[in-house]
């Protein structure tokens, strides 16, 4: 950094007022401007305004005029810059000219030295405002001087005004973006006119986008990046599937045929503007790299956090914690990037030791449109980027039809990331040829900007006009590049309107291809996920052992006492002693296990206490990372005050380690209702729309104590709904061997599916919640659990039941001594265990069958089990349907519970 950037980086008033104050009282700023001052009113006073030539003992006035020009035109010259292909920019009252500054006509043939600071020593002011022209008003507008850090701030600058002053790449990368650039051009005009209004959301008015993700991966490559792993919504997709990711043309070209067969044994399928795809690559340069597109719904962002939460895992399982080795590229549209929240979730998470990947780059692919609404109606930000700002991430913004600045920005945003491993924003201004999609009328809404992109031409037109002129490339070889490739795709398409192809699925990771695909038997019965009992002992040794020197509150001193007796005196284990064995016996195994949420390392509910803090030097301390040396360590981390991005990011994570315990804990159980889109676009139908397992728990706590209508009720109805063809797990769970079963069972099975559980609150300290250590040893899940108390010879009624209400109707049967009444618990909702059912329920000949619960008879588990079983005779026990999942009043509460219990048992 040279000795005047502190002036450099200042804005003009700023020096100003600065100057003012110190007139005023020198000792009011800070000594390096005391001294600047010094040497400014020294100059002024022995040589004068202007100084004499030849003088260097000052820094004349007009040397600092110049500087703020130069600094005006790092911070503004963005607002101004050549960046929109179709429209003229809006007029953001920008003012770089040199009169601006105090600078006349008079000056412009003067020398100044600070030309220096942009890289061309000693200029005239001419030669100055021409290379800041060039740099900053051309096709790329740098948004960089947000950046707090001194040393980035330093690196970006001397980037942009060392290497942007003259973009001109050598001969073969020019023909390698003609190319890609052909490909993409000529693809989308080929589906076009063979595929006449099908839908396919084309990439056309953005075609630069394949050069610049080609760009992106070759240029990771070369940093010896293994694995990149890409996000985007449907805008482009199949040209990014095509001349990306390597899905071969045939394979196109049948989905829009409609020949294939699909097996539906495998699941529902989706649409081809949806589908993931993963291939490996050979970049020019010789490297291999991992490219994988993640499959996404329509909900436009909501693959973000997945994507992160992939490279994470990656990162963690694959790469041994190097967060160089993978890369996450996010492609947004400029109205989702700005107008979905998520964007804005995974931009906070981007620097928390949780959630860091080593940097983002984000590309927006910027039509400066939205569905059809123009850019005045979708933010009230200048750039769809400004969020950028919030982590002094630095934004590039490209012209679309400028294919070199767009791979020169991408070659940047490369070595920007992997330099200081951050994220990054390439802003692609373009346009879209069509309308939302080819089937669209845009100019209902943007009669005045479509019938300017009607006469625009495509970005290839521009580039071989460019190309052309400059003598860089001859007519006939640009002739011969476009005529092979169209002769490829014709042929291709023949071949598949002749043969159709087979229907294949889409290819899976190595590490899933292990696994099987789950079928209905095998919920008949869960597997032996017992643990022997040398492992319960090496497990609780390090769950009841700390430090020396380590010096616990009261409360956890206890609690270690307390769980050293549990293991070893009672042999008798609560819920948070079962869920850490669990985890403990895991990381044991050789496995990850990684949890997040709001204060999981404590729990919600100050149960789990899975790390500890010294009273005096807050310094953490997690007891199961000490179980064996080696060992993985126990990734839990209290998460940001976010459910969809960070529940999405787990998922991701889930979706990157098929071995690993993935869990996501809500607060509440109601917090997932904040995530729902997850929910209902991944974790429930990804396996049946893109045939992808997935083994994360979410652990929703539920039940009602009188806490009012949201942290009552987790809307098991909700889960339920969503439940089919054994796709998810939904487990309420009342004994803590169980839990630790169901936890283990997850990686255990030779399958994944994800699992909801409907977690305890006041269970979680209940006397008769323990389960002894032999439970821990032997055997496995229990889907139901019948009654050992009611041993009356005739059994009037059997009361079916799930989670907390269990205990309730427990204590009423013990109190009152009712041993007619049985009370069966369903620990598994989902799938079903019918077989286990119809077999205990049987034992019970023609008693009259009840189901309870707590919730209103419109939510919980009723209406589901009418329908899966709906040849079973029964009534239910509950609230009353009602609109609110539980009252706000706590006399009221206890007063409806009591009645659902009475009710319970009345003769």
């Amino acid at each position: 950094m040279d000795k005047y950037s502190y002036i450099s980086n200042a804005h003009g008033s700023y020096i100003d007022e600065l100057y003012k104050s110190y007139q005023s009282d020198p000792s009011s700023v800070d000594q390096t401007w005391q001294k600047f001052f010094e040497g400014f009113e020294f100059s002024l006073q022995k040589y004068g305004e202007d100084g004499l030539p030849g003088e260097t003992a000052g820094v004349s006035s007009k040397d600092t005029q110049v500087r703020n020009l130069i600094h005006a035109y790092r911070s503004r010259g963005h607002l101004k810059s050549d960046t929109n292909p179709v429209r003229e920019r809006r007029d953001h009252n920008v003012k770089l000219s040199y009169k601006d500054f105090g600078l006349t006509d008079a000056d412009l043939n003067t020398e100044f030295e600070v030309g220096a600071e942009i890289g061309i020593g000693k200029a005239s002011l001419k030669k100055i405002i021409e290379t800041l022209d060039s740099i900053y008003l051309k096709h790329i507008g740098y948004e960089y001087m947000h950046i707090r850090d001194g040393e980035i701030l330093d690196w970006f600058k001397r980037k942009c005004e060392k290497e942007g002053v003259d973009i001109n790449p050598d001969n073969s990368t020019k023909k390698r973006i003609l190319l890609k650039l052909n490909e993409a051009v000529t693809f989308e005009n080929f589906l076009h006119t063979k595929f006449l209004g099908q839908k396919r959301f084309s990439l056309e008015g953005g075609e630069n986008t394949i050069p610049a993700l080609d760009g992106i991966i070759n240029k990771a490559a070369e940093f010896d990046v293994k694995e990149v792993v890409i996000g985007m919504a449907h805008r482009g997709r199949l040209n990014v599937l095509a001349n990306i990711m390597g899905k071969t043309y045939e394979e196109i070209f049948s989905e829009f045929e409609g020949t294939t067969d699909p097996d539906l044994t495998m699941g529902d399928g989706d649409v081809k503007y949806h589908l993931g795809y993963s291939s490996k690559i050979k970049t020019p340069s010789d490297k291999g790299v991992y490219v994988k597109l993640t499959p996404n719904p329509s909900h436009l962002e909501a693959v973000d956090p997945l994507v992160l939460g992939y490279v994470r895992g990656q990162i963690d399982d694959e790469y041994d914690g190097d967060l160089k080795k993978a890369l996450s590229i996010l492609i947004h549209g400029d109205a989702a990037v700005a107008g979905q929240g998520i964007v804005y979730e995974i931009v906070q998470m981007s620097e928390l030791p949780g959630y860091r990947t080593g940097g983002t780059i984000h590309f927006v692919i910027n039509n400066q449109v939205g569905f059809t609404t123009d850019y005045d109606d979708a933010r009230s930000s200048i750039y769809c980027t400004d969020i950028a700002k919030i982590i002094d991430a630095p934004v590039l913004h490209v012209n679309g039809d400028d294919p070199e600045a767009v791979v020169f920005a991408s070659n940047l945003a490369v070595e920007y990331n992997q330099t200081f491993g951050k994220d990054i924003f390439i802003d692609l201004l373009c346009y879209r040829r069509h309308g939302h999609n080819e089937a669209d009328e845009p100019k209902f809404t943007q009669p005045k900007l479509y019938n300017l992109i009607a006469k625009h031409p495509n970005p290839r037109e521009i580039y071989v006009k460019t190309l052309t002129e400059r003598g860089d490339i001859n007519e006939a070889e640009i002739e011969k590049i476009e005529t092979d490739f169209k002769n490829l795709l014709q042929d291709r398409l023949t071949e598949v309107k002749q043969k159709p192809l087979p229907y294949k699925p889409q290819k899976i990771e190595e590490e899933w291809e292990q696994l099987k695909r789950a079928t209905s038997k095998d919920f008949d019965k869960s597997p032996d996920s017992s643990i022997s009992q040398a492992t319960v002992e090496k497990v609780a040794k390090a769950l009841t052992t700390l430090p020396k020197g380590f010096k616990p509150l009261k409360q956890i001193d206890k609690l270690i006492k307390d769980r050293k007796a549990n293991f070893f005196d009672k042999k008798e284990i609560n819920w948070a002693d079962a869920e850490l064995l669990a985890y403990g016996s895991i990381l044991h195994d050789g496995k990850i296990v990684r949890m997040s949420g709001q204060d999981v390392k404590r729990g919600t509910f100050s149960h789990r206490h899975a790390v500890v803090f010294d009273a005096n030097t807050n310094e953490s301390y997690c007891n199961i990372d000490h179980i064996d040396e080696g060992q993985q360590p126990f990734r839990i981390y209290n998460s940001l005050l976010s459910e969809f991005g960070v529940l999405g990011f787990e998922y991701g994570y889930a979706m990157a380690t098929p071995n690993a315990l993935v869990i996501w804990e809500a607060q509440f159980g109601d917090f997932a209702n904040g995530a729902q889109v997850m929910i209902d676009q991944f974790i429930t139908s990804a396996e049946s729309k893109w045939q992808r397992m997935n083994g994360l728990v979410m652990l929703l706590p539920h039940g009602y104590e009188g806490q009012g209508p949201e942290h009552s009720n987790a809307r098991p109805e909700r889960f339920l709904q969503l439940s089919a063809e054994e796709n998810l797990i939904v487990t309420n769970i009342t004994t803590p061997a169980n839990f630790f079963h169901m936890l283990r069972r997850q990686v255990t099975w030779n399958f994944r599916k994800p699992c909801v559980n409907f977690s305890p609150k006041s269970l979680l300290r209940h006397p008769l919640v323990v389960s002894p250590l032999k439970d821990f040893t032997k055997g496995g899940f229990q889907e139901i659990i019948g009654d050992t108390y009611a041993t009356a010879k005739k059994i009037r009624r059997v009361l079916l039941c799930t989670g907390k209400v269990y205990f309730d109707l427990l204590e009423e049967q013990q109190a009152s001594k009712i041993k007619d009444v049985a009370i069966v618990r369903i620990e598994q909702l989902h799938p079903f265990p019918r077989k286990q059912f119809d077999a205990l329920i049987k034992k019970y000949g023609d008693a009259e069958i009840v189901w309870v619960q707590e919730e209103p008879e419109n939510m919980g588990y009723w209406t589901y089990l009418l329908r899966i079983l709906s040849d079973v005779k029964m009534r239910v026990i509950s609230r009353k349907s009602s609109a609110s999942p539980a009252t706000g009043y706590s006399k009221v509460h206890k007063k409806e519970q009591a009645a659902i219990v009475a009710k319970a048992f009345e003769k």
